[in-house]
């Protein structure tokens, strides 16, 4: 671990709790098994689990997602696979899948992926609501939407626009326009460390998270602006970094105040950690409660994931 920034590792230590710091920290030296889900557009999880395991795949099921699967053979032999070049399965980290199942987008709901590329939760969302409503997947890299585009295409969803524009100013383009936002924000991707990987955190500092944190502010506001009243909103990075996750949640709950609510985020059988209740003699807003984290483990990537709800509208009719 000692190839790892001192100042991450002193932070961490304030971040996570005592009684798992050993075995988080474990975690960054541990490569983690491939994850899939099914994709439910062009097969279902019982087909699927059976011509897995007939070609002789051994696979697991995930107990808080009946389409998920851990494999735990190199990923070649799943990507080699014609179900897997087909598009009959997304290989897509457990961490990843948990915000598309909290937003729980509906059949013929309008939903907004702000910053969707490469597209693991916009097919994930599209397969929900059975390639029926909208999802209007934004991102502001063109070759990160090149990927989504492809990704789109080998997985057979057709309720899905792309749109090329900064998150931060989306929302005046579709004011109040959808149901419902995901807001899976670019982040420091501290709950991805791997410590055999140096480039995984050799970008890792201080003022690239507060850098980040802001933008994710007004990315986070953007979507908030972009749903009706009574909308639903996931917010959520793969990072460990308070800036990154409470605060901005907390920023948003006294910029819109009045306007915006926590709900309580919970997914049967998913171990969750409690959010931090402040951080740098700052105290959060006494809703951050309500949202989780997921520490860093052998199967699963460090996350946080708050879940909105829009009580009252905040833009301005002219």
């Amino acid at each position: 671990m000692n190839d790892l920034p001192p100042a991450f590792l002193s932070r961490l230590k304030k971040i996570v709790p005592p009684e798992n710091l050993s075995a988080v920290v474990g975690s960054f030296s541990l490569k983690k098994p491939t994850t899939f889900r099914t994709n439910t557009l062009k097969i279902k999880t019982e087909e699927l689990r059976e011509k897995l395991q007939q070609a002789g795949h051994k696979i697991s099921r995930v107990n808080w997602y009946g389409d998920a699967f851990i494999f735990r053979d190199p990923q070649k032999k799943l990507t080699e696979t014609d179900l897997y070049k087909q598009g009959y399965f997304y290989i897509q980290s457990l961490s990843s899948m948990i915000p598309p199942l909290l937003l729980n987008p509906q059949k013929n709901e309008k939903v907004l992926d702000i910053t969707a590329a490469p597209g693991s939760k916009t097919t994930q969302m599209a397969a929900m609501m059975q390639n029926s409503g909208e999802i209007l997947a934004n991102d502001l890299s063109q070759i990160r939407l090149l990927r989504l585009q492809a990704n789109l295409k080998i997985q057979g969803v057709a309720n899905t626009v792309i749109k090329h524009a900064d998150a931060r100013s989306f929302w005046q383009e579709y004011p109040e326009y959808f149901d419902k936002s995901l807001a899976d924000v670019p982040c420091s991707l501290e709950g991805t460390i791997y410590i055999h990987d140096p480039k995984s955190f050799e970008n890792w500092s201080i003022k690239k998270i507060e850098e980040l944190a802001n933008r994710s502010r007004w990315i986070l506001r953007s979507a908030f602006s972009s749903i009706r009243a009574g909308g639903r909103i996931v917010y959520s990075t793969c990072t460990l970094a308070p800036e990154e996750n409470e605060e901005v949640i907390d920023w948003l709950l006294t910029k819109e105040k009045g306007k915006v609510e926590v709900e309580e985020a919970h997914i049967p059988g998913l171990d969750t950690y409690p959010a931090l209740r402040g951080w740098q003699g700052k105290v959060y807003d006494r809703q951050i409660k309500k949202t989780f984290r997921i520490l860093p483990s052998e199967l699963m990537e460090g996350f946080y994931v708050a879940v909105l709800r829009k009580i009252k509208s905040n833009i301005i009719k002219v």
